[in-house]
């Protein structure tokens, strides 16, 4: 029966982590202000390569 309290604690451990990098990631995001974000946005359009159209003309 013991060996049921280690992995109870162990998924509890996990769920822990997980919270801990979410919230990490949350306040890394958050972070940016709506100008840097813009910036960001833009840079990575001007950086992406150039995509056939799905017109048909």
């Amino acid at each position: 029966m013991r060996w049921w309290k280690t992995v109870g604690l162990a998924g509890l451990v996990g769920v822990t982590a997980t919270g801990v990098l979410i919230a990490r990631q949350e306040r890394r995001r958050r972070a940016y202000t709506p100008d840097e974000i813009r910036e960001r946005l833009h840079a990575r359009l001007t950086d992406s390569p150039p995509t056939s159209g799905g017109e048909a003309d």
